[in-house]
């Protein structure tokens, strides 16, 4: 790579199913240069993320779906090197939806200024970025847990469901994990605090759920969606919260997934369901950021980077991953310096 050449990924294809490689464009561009009120970033880190699925689908969501031939959008963290807008100067360390290219032009409405000597760049893509938001919006704004509540996470070793759980256990609730393979289950335990876990492959999720919440759940915050949905609306408490945050079985799913046929106890127990997007409590991020921070910083909440290293053109095969099940914490690329 040189520097006068932005590398990006574009989307080539609506994917059907799992993306492939002909759905991706690697496409080499002039760096960009700024016009008034304009800002220049050089990503450093890229995040990967199950969200970007659908983003890719021709379909109404909470963002525009992503137009053909557009660059790959995607939440990125890294430094100006020239600015036009008096809020950003060159040098600044910035956190914003840069997208998988190698330099991202913006007006800077979407950017927000980071500090290094608090956290280093990946730590504001996870605990201090989407990760930790998503998790600390989910449970607290949308779960409201209480101290002694029963909180069931799916999906418990990723990046947001390992949040959810150590947070969890700093408002005094019992929390229950569900990850894929006995060494994620294992990690949940001695390294994120969880005080049971249920590994899906290798135990019937039932069974599991009645073994690890034997007195019925308070929260259940679901990253998974299918049959892990359902699994947990049949041991729901009355008031019980569940929050949908994802449903990563479902994105690549060729056919309209039916609904859980077990949503009628949300009728009997009086409960909720109730979906959230953290984009919309932008307006409390600084103080969320605050408290993540400090639990970060007193070990209440640790963090897990699972870091790829490479140009942009090595996006597709790492968002992959995700779908795998093989990642292990926030998955993001490190581009060369």
């Amino acid at each position: 790579m040189t520097e006068d050449v932005n590398r990006q990924i574009r989307l080539a294809a609506r994917p059907v199913g799992l993306p492939k490689n002909s759905d991706w464009n690697l496409v080499e561009d002039t760096v960009p240069t700024p016009g008034p009120g304009q800002v220049v970033v050089r990503n450093r880190f890229l995040s990967v993320d199950p969200a970007m699925r659908g983003w890719m689908n021709d379909r109404k969501s909470y963002v525009p779906p992503l137009p053909i031939d557009a660059v790959m959008r995607a939440l990125t963290v890294g430094e100006v090197i020239s600015s036009k807008n008096s809020e950003f100067a060159p040098g600044e360390a910035v956190a914003g939806l840069g997208g998988i290219q190698t330099f991202a032009l913006g007006d800077g409405k979407d950017l927000q200024k980071v500090d290094l000597t608090l956290a280093p760049y990946p730590v504001w893509l996870d605990t201090l970025g989407i990760a930790g938001l998503t998790a600390y919006c989910g449970l607290l704004e949308v779960g409201e847990p209480k101290d002694g509540d029963t909180v069931l996470v799916s999906g418990a070793a990723g990046s947001v469901g390992s949040h959810v759980g150590q947070i969890a256990k700093v408002k005094g609730c019992r929390t229950v994990g569900i990850a894929g393979g006995s060494k994620k289950c294992a990690h949940l335990i001695d390294q994120f605090g969880f005080d049971a876990a249920i590994d899906y492959k290798h135990e019937n999720l039932s069974e599991g759920l009645k073994r690890t919440c034997p007195d019925g759940i308070d929260i259940y915050f679901d990253n998974v969606g299918g049959d892990t949905l359902n699994a947990a609306l049949a041991r729901i408490n009355v008031g019980a919260r569940v929050v949908i945050c994802g449903a990563i079985s479902q994105y690549n799913a060729t056919e309209i997934p039916s609904g859980p046929p077990a949503y009628i106890n949300l009728l009997g127990r009086r409960s909720r369901m109730q979906g959230f997007i953290y984009f919309d409590y932008r307006d409390k991020w600084p103080a969320m950021q605050k408290d993540l921070a400090e639990w970060r910083a007193s070990g209440a909440i640790k963090t897990e980077h699972d870091i790829a290293q490479g140009d942009v053109d090595i996006f597709p095969e790492t968002l992959l991953r995700l779908f795998r099940g093989d990642n292990f914490g926030k998955l993001m690329i490190e581009l060369p310096a």
